[in-house]
């Protein structure tokens, strides 16, 4: 049932140590280990049982068959050049992924580790705003679409056994290209935390306009549609610089929908508004 007898992650937060935790929750029989700068996350990831072991050296990469990296992408360089440091390219290990860019950085680590080791571009498209390896989740990815980014130069074997892996996860594996990927989500995840992040600065701005703390009176709804701009600063900061020309032309196209909406209340058009309001919502229904 499983292809690999020792998983190190390196990048022990929300994404690493679920990962590690689903591993654990799902029967694997095998060692999982951690690389993490912060050794009081590999402490952490110990004493909650998410890893087995782990260090902030990369020594634990020696042992492993597979390894998967899950820090920011915006450090990707580095932590290919710590693999090609650490493992032995006669083992022809697997390299594998989680993270929210592919395109160039699928190439790039291909390149990094050619002759090194055999690498396969994956997202799991789960997660919260919350960050840390404290705030791990069971079965995060259970039902959650898994996304594989194969390309000309993927080995086949390889990406068979990254499929059966999250497969094992209980996540549904879809293959894209890498590059169609970034397309996508800079449409469905990247914008809406560019956009809610903006929305909280908005309101502040307007809070310091009427010298009045707007935030005191904000209810639900607000809070749902800004809960992800809590998530990690470094992370989207990344993100968004990763995949830049699609986020620019994601948030070109938001604010041309955001000018026809201020157009329709400035011409007073109220039956133009309540149609935009009500053809966006019955499209928000279809969402399962």
């Amino acid at each position: 049932m499983w292809d690999f007898k020792h998983i190190s992650i390196i990048g022990l937060g929300l994404i690493g140590g679920s990962f590690a935790l689903n591993l654990k929750k799902h029967g694997f029989p095998g060692k999982v280990t951690a690389v993490d700068l912060n050794p009081e996350a590999i402490e952490k990831g110990i004493n909650l049982k998410v890893i087995d072991n782990g260090d902030t050296t990369g020594d634990v990469l020696k042992e492993a068959d597979l390894i998967a990296i899950a820090t920011p992408v915006g450090v990707y360089k580095n932590v290919l050049k710590t693999i090609r440091e650490k493992i032995n390219p006669e083992k022809n290990i697997i390299v594998t992924d989680l993270g929210s860019v592919k395109g160039n950085l699928v190439y790039m680590c291909e390149e990094e580790l050619k002759n090194v080791a055999r690498f396969v571009g994956g997202h799991p498209i789960a997660g919260t705003e919350k960050s840390g390896v404290e705030n791990s989740i069971e079965d995060l990815f259970k039902g959650a679409k898994f996304i594989l980014t194969p390309t000309e130069n993927t080995d086949t074997e390889a990406k068979e056994k990254i499929k059966k892996l999250w497969h094992n996860l209980g996540s549904r594996v879809i293959e894209m290209d890498p590059y169609y990927h970034d397309k996508i989500f800079a449409s469905v995840s990247h914008l809406p935390h560019v956009v809610a992040y903006s929305i909280v600065d908005a309101i502040d701005i307007l809070s310091k306009q009427l010298n009045e703390d707007l935030f005191m009176f904000t209810g639900g709804g607000f809070r749902d549609f800004t809960r992800i701009a809590m998530s990690d600063p470094v992370m989207w900061r990344d993100i968004c610089m990763e995949n830049r020309e699609n986020v620019l032309e994601a948030i070109k196209t938001f604010k041309d929908s955001l000018t026809h909406v201020e157009k329709l209340i400035e011409e007073n058009d109220r039956e133009g508004l309540k149609a935009f309001f009500e053809t966006a919502r019955k499209k928000r229904n279809k969402i399962s």
